[in-house]
């Protein structure tokens, strides 16, 4: 079963956001209705997202020759890969 319900209200808007979302209505061409439901689902939805646990690297030694640099790229490669290796 669908149900389908209507809801009337009044919204009291700062007036910036009143004419963020004129701007918005106006650009995109659709209703002031419907820039403001987009929005609200948008902020909506962006609050409900989990909390996302940062991303650290954690570096590590390579275990390379202390004769191996990274200085010049080709010399790394022959000295890693031989001098075959293209």
């Amino acid at each position: 079963m669908i149900y389908h319900l209507d809801v009337r209200t009044t919204l009291s808007l700062d007036d910036d956001v009143a004419s963020l979302l004129e701007k918005e209505s106006r650009r995109s061409g659709v209703s002031f209705k419907e820039v403001i439901n987009r929005v609200l689902r948008l902020g909506l939805m962006a609050a409900n997202r989990p909390e996302r646990k940062a991303f650290a690297v954690k570096p590590r030694k390579l275990g390379l020759p202390s004769a191996v640099t990274y200085d010049n790229v080709e010399q790394f490669v022959e000295q890693m890969e031989g001098p075959e290796h293209r």
